[in-house]
């Protein structure tokens, strides 16, 4: 994950500007590189070296009076290649694609054509252009904020703009900024239901996950798995294995004293032969990482910080003990196909309205939680479920299928793979576990007791008065929000709502987030 700054106009210091690009340091440890329009703009980049790891891939890229900066993977690069054959390229970086068709086409019409994951800002010297545009999931980060002076600036992260802009916002996905607002490109969540059969379906799934794997395997920097033992990152490592030529390597993570999934992941990595590492953490872990956890997630949510707190020091583990640069994860295959709490959608309207919505937030929780998570340990997050054309079929599926009416969540995703052997019946049928419980009850059980011994009743009563902005309503979450603002006074709007199940559905009107407060969470703890 690259670290990318763009701020246009002349009432910030320069001093004060390279300060705050530097603040994104550990998205991009390998190299970094300023590029300064003096009076006018600045533009900064932190760079991973994943594809074409010479002096050649550093960034910004330059095209007569204009310079681009992208954090992403552009994975149909070849086929835009075709169409700027013309340009000489100056280097194997898969980004560059964009120097030029951008010149050609047009920041819009580049955009609507990719098959990526990206976030990108282009700036002309000559017009004193800045623009700026994100991938439609939102799967690479990108903040806007606005200066005291009405001036723009973009970043990765928040933080690198909290001390120069008055306000600052997520970048919507799926849209540019054009210098004057945002245009929409392109949504992955408003695909009209088509009509198809069961086979039909199946087919798209199996095909098209297994084709979003292959094009994530790509890299010039070393490829590592994360591997819980759930459904999901089972499915991706099981493809990967099958379509590498060398055993992949794969990581689970659990508490020292009651992780739940590191067996079902050793089962999966015995089975596809990957070379596997299991990491135990303590409590005493989780208590000493919560605050530079919170920093760099950039959120006080309950259900993004419990469940990055095993994915946080995995990372630690992978950074500090080994030469990985890339993750692949499991991310998006929940917002797509359901949680234990969509077992209860009265209707299949219901359920495809909540999968929307689910897709639509993913950029303020489970896909910030992957990037926070690995960009503060120097590493990059690749998704397969978060590849467009999947997403795009998976949308389409009448609703009426993907609901639980056969006994198993995700049913649809099951039985895509199954008889063919990618993966034990047991591993492919087993029952869900929530990430944040899988690595051991414990690890929210502690927090939760820690907030209770430390905060009183009348301190959580004067939270209300306090933040104005979605008030805690739990002591986990009051501890969570003190942190959050000690490092984002004032910033809480960053994140809209707590993530909760749709309190409106039977069974589902809950103030804890863990599926563990529903009544259907059954054997998936165990």
């Amino acid at each position: 994950m690259c670290g990318i700054f763009g701020y246009k106009g002349n009432s910030i210091p320069l001093e004060a500007l390279e300060k705050q690009f530097l603040k994104l340091r550990h998205r991009g440890p390998d190299d970094l590189r300023s590029d300064i329009n003096p009076g006018k703009a600045f533009l900064g980049f932190h760079r991973l070296a994943i594809m074409d790891l010479s002096p050649q891939g550093m960034q910004p890229f330059k095209y007569g009076s204009t310079s681009m900066l992208c954090n992403g993977e552009i994975y149909n690069v070849e086929a835009l290649k075709a169409e700027v054959s013309e340009y000489e390229f100056n280097s194997s970086s898969d980004c560059e694609v964009l120097v030029p068709l951008i010149e050609q086409l047009g920041l819009e019409a580049t955009c609507a054509r990719l098959d990526a994951e990206f976030a990108l800002i282009w700036y002309d010297h000559k017009t004193d252009t800045l623009l700026a545009a994100r991938d439609p999931i939102g799967i690479r980060p990108l903040f806007w904020g606005e200066t005291p002076a009405g001036e723009i600036a973009f970043a990765s992260e928040a933080k690198a703009l909290a001390d120069i802009c008055q306000s600052v916002e997520p970048f919507p996905p799926g849209h540019l900024w054009d210098g004057s607002g945002f245009v929409r490109f392109r949504s992955t969540v408003d695909q009209v239901e088509r009509g198809m059969t069961m086979d039909e379906a199946l087919q798209g799934i199996s095909q098209k996950l297994q084709r979003g794997v292959e094009k994530r395997l790509s890299a010039d920097a070393p490829l590592g798995f994360l591997l819980s033992g759930g459904l999901d990152s089972s499915l991706v490592c099981a493809m990967a294995a099958k379509l590498s030529k060398k055993p992949i390597k794969t990581y689970s993570v659990g508490s020292e004293i009651d992780a739940i999934d590191n067996k079902y992941a050793e089962e999966v990595s015995r089975y596809i032969g990957s070379e596997h590492q299991t990491v135990l953490f303590s409590q005493a872990q989780v208590m000493e990482c919560l605050d530079e956890l919170i920093r760099m997630l950039e959120t006080w949510d309950i259900t993004t910080i419990r469940a990055s707190i095993g994915m946080y020091l995995i990372c630690k583990w992978i950074h500090e003990n080994t030469d990985i640069k890339v993750l692949m994860t499991g991310e998006v295959s929940d917002e797509l196909f359901g949680y234990k709490y969509t077992d209860y959608a009265p209707s299949p309207e219901e359920f495809q309205k909540e999968a929307q919505k689910r897709i639509r937030e993913l950029y303020i929780y489970d896909v910030l939680r992957a990037d926070r998570c690995l960009a503060a340990h120097s590493l990059e997050a690749r998704v397969p479920f978060g590849d467009l054309d999947f997403v795009d079929h998976v949308m389409s599926i009448p609703a009426s299928m993907k609901m639980n009416s056969y006994g198993h969540g995700k049913y649809l995703l099951r039985k895509a793979f199954d008889d063919i052997g990618l993966l034990p019946e047991s591993i492919l049928y087993r029952e869900k576990a929530a990430f944040s419980d899988a690595v051991g009850h414990s690890v929210a059980d502690g927090v939760k007791k820690h907030a209770e011994s430390t905060i009183s009743d009348d301190e959580l009563a004067q939270a209300k008065v306090i933040y104005k902005h979605y008030a805690p309503v739990l002591k986990e979450a009051l501890l969570y929000r003190r942190i959050f603002e000690k490092h984002y006074p004032g910033r809480g709007s960053l994140i809209k709502a707590m993530w909760l199940p749709n309190r409106e559905w039977e069974n589902c009107d809950v103030v804890d987030p863990s599926a563990r407060a529903l009544p259907n969470y059954g054997d998936s703890g165990d």
